[in-house]
């Protein structure tokens, strides 16, 4: 009985050790990005697509352009 409790205690520790060593290596076939790479790609982005909750770079949104003012009074709101 003995034997047999190592021997599927064994079976068990393989087939983690099985298991962590395909995820290693699914995580090496990852696809890789270099982070100078990442990081230009990053600030270009934000260059060049406004962001109306940052005026202080973008300067002031006029409230027709800006997605997050407030309606003009016309909600179809109800409250329960």
């Amino acid at each position: 009985m003995h034997r047999q409790k190592q021997h599927s205690m064994s079976e068990l520790k393989l087939r983690r050790l099985v298991e962590l060593n395909q995820r290693l290596r699914e995580d090496l076939d990852r696809s890789r990005v270099r982070v100078s790479e990442a990081s230009a790609s990053l600030i270009a982005y934000c260059r060049g697509t406004r962001d109306y909750l940052v005026p202080s770079v973008w300067g002031p949104v006029d409230k027709r352009d800006d997605p997050y003012a407030p309606n003009g009074g016309n909600c179809n709101c109800i409250i329960m």
